[in-house]
């Protein structure tokens, strides 16, 4: 049997509630596939795009009417976890059921701990939300104080700061689940930033890249593989222009000269890459592989995605 850490990305369940009960059948039956194939699967999900909306939608409230209260984005990032892994675990148990399989599935609303010194806070690079024109960005920014970037020839997204995971707090519970053989759906949204200091945690308004902790909870959990998910097949060099190439593997010296000639995207593709790096250094028998959600399953039968190897 293998372990599977199968991070998900935000942006493929959609931009709305309804949007994201239709995708995330999608992302279920991957992920039934992957466990009738004999294999613990633990689901890392992001959320962008959800995480925004909702910080959106609570000041626009709060401002609205002055009995709602102001909801900071640590408490936002929660919500998000909240209501992505309801959806994720009632459609894994719908495909369970349909295959009749008995697949017992929970979430762990995951706690992550970051470094308040974190370079990341002084530059908010994580993008979430919707994306933007240049004109309502300005406005945004003008109006709300907010920072954006243009996102991968997309669009103009919000950013924030996406510090880096040091450890996660609920592992000890996640790892006895793991065992118990739970479809584990744990650390999504990259889990809720928190600081410890003087024995007590304490959240923080951060967004941290869920790719990162994935790679984190693989190496804790010692996980066979890190599959990260997102809309493309494969990694390209020289992405979205007429020179683009899809590689099909890379070694970590490889990745990491791409890094150094900027082939990958803050916020995007680079966190995917670096967090693969970082797997396969910790775990050099392990296999880190990008690809589509829709090629998972040939993914890690060697037949399509990006690997990247020692």
């Amino acid at each position: 049997m293998s372990k599977i850490v199968l991070a998900l990305g935000g942006n493929a369940l959609g931009n709305s509630p309804k949007e994201q009960l239709e995708a995330v059948k999608v992302a279920a039956s991957t992920i039934v596939d992957l466990c009738e194939a004999g294999n613990q699967i633990v689901v890392v999900h992001g959320n962008g795009p959800q995480v925004g909306v909702i910080n959106l939608g609570m000041n626009a409230a709060a401002k609205a009417d002055i009995g709602v209260p102001d909801f900071p984005l640590v408490e936002c990032v929660a919500m998000s976890q909240g209501y992505i892994g309801y959806h994720l675990q009632q459609a894994i148990t719908n495909e369970s059921i349909k295959r009749r399989l008995s697949l017992p599935v929970a979430t762990v609303v995951t706690q992550v701990e970051v470094d308040p010194n974190d370079q990341a806070f002084a530059e908010p690079t994580k993008p979430i939300g919707n994306f933007y024109s240049e004109e309502e960005a300005q406005v945004a920014q003008e109006e709300k104080g907010y920072m954006f970037i243009e996102d991968a020839g997309r669009g103009y997204r919000r950013v924030v700061p996406s510090p880096k995971p040091k450890s996660i707090v609920e592992l000890n519970a996640i790892e006895k689940m793991i065992e118990d053989k739970v479809v584990v759906v744990a650390g999504g949204g990259g889990g809720v930033p928190v600081v410890y200091s003087e024995d007590t945690y304490k959240g923080v308004d951060a967004v941290i890249d869920k790719d990162s902790v994935a790679a984190k909870l693989s190496e804790d959990i010692k996980a066979d593989s890190l599959l990260i998910l997102t809309a493309v097949e494969k990694v390209s060099i020289n992405f979205n222009t007429p020179n683009q190439e899809d590689i099909d593997e890379m070694t970590i010296v490889q990745a990491q000269n791409y890094i150094k000639e900027k082939q990958f995207a803050p916020g995007s593709m680079l966190p995917k890459v670096e967090s693969c790096i970082a797997f396969v250094e910790g775990n050099p028998e392990g296999t880190a592989i990008i690809t589509s959600l829709e090629k998972a399953k040939e993914a890690l039968n060697g037949e399509t995605g990006t690997r990247i190897v020692k």
